[in-house]
């Protein structure tokens, strides 16, 4: 099953908005779609979008939702970080080249016991520092971007960049709305007293 085009247009988009270093970049896609599994790997085994295709889809939205964080909170922060940062955060579940990480076992996936053990976000900033020259802020921000969630990620807490913020938020709200958690409820809990105690004394009368 090939790649949705619309999320194949908006790949090739944010693509377009990394100008001063597009050479490395246009490297490390090239290496990315030639040599692993960036365009047909899952997002997850058992979590969000842990389907053909799922962790380029979540890459893309992840950056889309980052630049739109960006343009209301912090604008000067440059839209080629943000690509960057928000497209490649996840790169790591690639696995290596010609190594996946994630197997496909009948109709779901499975880990590949085969690989040198590191965290994805660890993997992700390995391979994409081998490519493209990263200010502090982008490693930062690739290495820590599951925030506070992750036990090891303590000891910059209080002390996050803008940029590890920003793709912190992004990927956690990306993840929900895939996720189907993202449901609006209005929960009246006083009101809803105030009509049961209103019910009962009418019902004493």
């Amino acid at each position: 099953m090939g790649l949705n085009p619309e999320i194949e247009k908006n790949y090739r988009e944010l693509l377009s908005k990394i100008t001063i270093r597009r050479t490395e970049c246009e490297e490390f896609v090239r290496f990315l779609e030639k040599e692993t599994t960036w365009l047909t790997a899952p997002a997850s085994t058992k979590y969000h979008l842990n389907i053909e295709h799922g962790l380029i889809i979540h890459s893309v939205n992840v950056a889309t939702t980052m630049l739109s964080l960006k343009n209301v909170l912090i604008p000067e922060i440059p839209a080629e970080s943000c690509v960057i940062v928000g497209l490649f955060h996840d790169t790591g579940k690639v696995g290596m080249p010609y190594a996946p990480r994630y197997l496909k076992k009948n109709t779901s996936y499975i880990y590949n016991e085969e690989l040198v053990e590191m965290s994805s976000a660890a993997r992700s900033l390995y391979l994409v520092s081998k490519f493209i020259s990263l200010s502090d802020e982008e490693a930062q921000a690739i290495l820590y971007h599951d925030g506070q969630y992750i036990l090891e990620n303590r000891p910059v807490a209080h002390k996050e960049c803008h940029l590890t913020l920003l793709v912190t938020f992004a990927d956690t709200w990306t993840a929900a709305k895939e996720d189907g958690r993202l449901k609006v409820k209005q929960l009246l809990y006083f009101t809803k007293q105030t009509n049961i105690k209103q019910e009962g004394k009418n019902g004493g009368n």
